[in-house]
């Protein structure tokens, strides 16, 4: 019994032990599927996309295309910006024959590509490596290439720019990869490029394509259309570099505006660069300053000042100020007139403008005060983005405080303590020229203009456009003139600010526009820093502007002189300009001539020689006269002439 009772234990012990290291052995199992199932799981949920990305590695390729980029165009359709066909070479060494013998072939068909610099190039490299980028190529040259195992070729389209530094600034540039960096090629970058098509191929193991698929229905590249023409462009931007070189000055700024839409018929500064080695430039030259850098813009703000006053029922147009002999003590600060031989006592508004009379600007403030002041400014966009369509505009500097001192008020009345940029100065005065309505400037080409703010009353832009008128005509923009029409300008000879809080050098400007012409334009110029005795805005700056008016103006029509016709000037060569009657005249002794459609010169000369007393108003052409032409003459007859811009259809 007993030994019966011990074989029944051992058994018992034995299946207890067997039992235990089957369990053992199915836990163990079961710890292991755990961790393949848990790995499963990790593979196949957390590191799915490593993955798949992986495989597409082995077996699938894609890479991006890009339409060729959009053209950008002036507004006459003259090309500014295109393309031209270059090529890009790269090299994958690993699928060279012969290495050396590959570069030699390959130097000898592009012969500015050294051997010695290709060896370097290449050295301790057998993966994708960069031979040459957007190279222009013959069509034998491109087939040589494509026969050397190793090498690959591709055709890269290149932005070109044909008028080299015109509008350089503008336009901008772009890098190797066709991507807009500056201007209107960086603003309008998406535009221009278009979408990329996503071109997927897969490969088998040798790397070879085995199927293709192309991404359709993209949006296509479109081209740009600039407000910019291209002639008026040339012609700004040679008078300004003439300027600038003559009197030795840092730099300088142009602006041509239509009024009528806020269209940017040219913009430049110089120096300027060419875009199509732009790396070959300075930083400084290849940005458009005319709209980033602001500057104390002195004088042509007086005109604001004026506006203010007009528009607040402050003063007229033939109010009086008492310009103190060319002093006034504000605080402990002396104001004083910019040409210090001036010492002007009674002075109309009108006159404060012809002369441009700190005293008599900062005494209209002073009635004015500062809050009336500031409307005006901020009416007029100052301290404000305009919003045209380039990377990098300013907004200017303009106080915002709700009132200031009397010294700082004195000084903005007349342009000092304002920072403007040179587009800002353009379209508030393109605001008075087209009957006080303020337009966003903007470079593209438009058939149907944004809707203007009114900004001034008409009759306030009517008065405003006389007084500058009367500046040009009798006072400090005498050089802006321009035979046979009515110009409105102001001139400007700003102070330039130091660093440390003083000033030193000037900035001469000129601002202005045709009044009672078909042809709508405002054209604003400075130059920074000329060197020498001359930097006045009449000397200096009013030059330029004649210059550019003059192309707008006489561009379609060559004008001559209107005179009496020499015997050896023939009838047809004198046929040029067309109004009320022909500039040749007849006339018998004894008898008034007919003196219509005759300039000042001319009368005189006509006068002069029939011994006549004239009385003259107005200026331009002559329009009427008393008494009638053929009236007979005694000794006591005086004619009186009447003078207006003529109107040129």
């Amino acid at each position: 019994m007993q030994n019966n009772s011990l074989s029944k234990m051992e058994l018992n012990g034995n299946y207890s032990k067997e039992k235990k290291r089957i369990v053992f052995i199915f836990i163990l199992f079961l710890f292991f599927f755990l961790i393949v199932l848990f790995k499963a799981f990790y593979i196949q949920v957390f590191n799915n996309d490593k993955l798949i990305e992986y495989s597409k590695k082995q077996t699938l390729r894609y890479y991006k295309v890009y339409p060729n980029r959009g053209n950008i165009y002036d507004r006459n359709g003259n090309p500014l910006a295109i393309n031209t066909q270059t090529y890009s070479i790269f090299a994958i060494p690993k699928y060279f024959e012969d290495k050396n013998q590959t570069l030699e072939k390959f130097s000898k068909i592009v012969p500015k590509y050294k051997l010695w610099k290709l060896k370097k190039k290449l050295k301790n490299r057998d993966r994708y490596t960069w031979i040459a980028r957007k190279i222009v190529l013959k069509d034998d040259q491109v087939e040589a290439i494509k026969k050397l195992r190793g090498l690959y070729i591709e055709a890269v389209p290149k932005r070109f720019y044909p008028n080299k530094e015109l509008l350089a600034q503008t336009l901008g540039f772009v890098g190797l990869d066709n991507v807009g960096l500056s201007g209107v090629e960086y603003i309008f970058d998406k535009e221009l490029r278009g979408e990329e098509k996503i071109v997927k191929y897969l490969r088998d193991a040798k790397g070879r394509p085995i199927k293709i698929e192309v991404e359709k229905d993209k949006k296509s590249s479109q081209d740009v259309n600039l407000s910019i023409d291209k002639d008026l462009q040339a012609i700004s931007e040679k008078a300004l570099r003439e300027a600038v070189n003559f009197y030795k000055a840092e730099k300088g700024g142009v602006g041509v505006i239509d009024p009528q839409t806020g269209e940017i018929l040219a913009i430049a500064n110089y120096p300027s660069f060419d875009p199509n080695n732009f790396r070959k430039s300075k930083a400084k030259d290849r940005k458009l300053s005319f709209i980033s850098d602001p500057f104390e813009p002195g004088s042509v703000s007086k005109i604001f000042t004026v506006a203010s006053a007009l528009e607040f029922k402050i003063a007229k147009s033939d109010t009086n100020y008492y310009c103190e002999r060319g002093q006034l003590k504000i605080g402990n600060h002396i104001i004083n007139e910019a040409e210090a031989s001036k010492k002007n006592e009674w002075l109309s508004v009108s006159e404060i403008i012809e002369y441009s009379s700190n005293i008599g600007t900062t005494k209209i403030a002073f009635d004015l005060t500062f809050p009336r002041l500031k409307k005006t400014l901020l009416d007029f966009n100052f301290g404000q983005k305009t919003g045209i369509e380039i990377p990098g505009e300013s907004r200017g500097i303009f106080d915002a405080d709700e009132n200031v001192s009397p010294l700082k008020l004195s000084n903005i009345s007349f342009g000092q303590g304002i920072a403007t940029t040179g587009l800002q100065v353009l379209a508030a005065y393109a605001a008075i020229a087209n009957g006080g309505i303020y337009y966003q400037p903007t470079l593209l080409k438009t058939d149907s203009p944004k809707k203007g703010i009114r900004v001034l009353s008409h009759e306030t832009s009517e008065e405003l456009v006389k007084m500058l008128v009367g500046a040009v005509e009798n006072g400090t923009g005498k050089n802006a003139k321009i035979p046979y029409f009515k110009i409105a300008g102001k001139t400007s000879t700003a102070q330039k600010p130091t660093k440390e809080g003083g000033y030193k050098g000037y900035i001469p400007g000129f601002v202005g526009f045709p009044v009672g012409s078909n042809k709508h334009f405002v054209v604003y110029v400075y130059i920074d820093g000329p060197q020498g005795r001359d930097y006045y805005g009449n000397t200096v700056a009013a030059p330029v502007f004649k210059k550019i008016a003059e192309y707008i103006l006489y561009k379609e029509k060559d004008l001559h002189q209107l005179s009496i016709r020499p015997e050896n000037i023939s009838k047809g060569n004198m046929d040029l300009v067309k109004i009320k009657e022909s500039s040749t005249r007849f006339y018998s002794r004894g008898e008034v001539p007919n003196f219509i459609g005759l300039d000042k010169v001319s009368t005189a000369r006509l006068a002069q020689k029939l011994k006549l007393k004239i009385n003259e108003q107005g200026i331009g052409v002559v329009t009427g006269q008393n008494p009638l032409p053929k009236t007979k003459l005694n000794n006591d007859t005086v004619v009186n002439l009447i003078y207006s811009p003529p109107n040129y259809e």
